[in-house]
């Protein structure tokens, strides 16, 4: 219960700031589920590996002992995906306060012509 814990405390350390700053980091899902999809995938598939080599195992004391296939503990999933989330509304938030642009954001309209 350990590691749910601690990925909650990170999960609810930078939640607010998607209220508070006005960050829209939920409100775009599709670019947030884009950013993390990779991670979850890379990552999961290098654990598993790690554990089917016996190079690497989880303390039951501190995981659940739900399971995914090959071995992964539910929560080494679940980092792969708060982390990132908590990663980029950490972005998004020091962006917001500096009011730095990131490149995505919509094109300003041309400006009109002096005569």
């Amino acid at each position: 219960m350990t590691y749910l814990a601690v990925l909650a405390g990170c999960f609810l350390g930078t939640l607010w700031l998607e209220f508070a700053l006005r960050t829209h980091v939920y409100r775009r899902w599709l670019r947030l589920v884009l950013t993390v999809a990779p991670v979850v995938i890379i990552f999961s598939a290098w654990d598993l590996y790690a554990i089917a080599s016996h190079h690497w195992t989880f303390d039951p004391e501190t995981t659940t002992g739900v399971m995914m296939p090959g071995g992964l503990p539910i929560e080494e999933l679940l980092f792969f995906i708060v982390v990132p989330i908590c990663s980029v509304l950490s972005f998004e938030a020091v962006r917001a306060v500096n009011r730095w642009p990131a490149g995505d954001e919509a094109a300003a309209p041309p400006a009109k012509e002096r005569q």
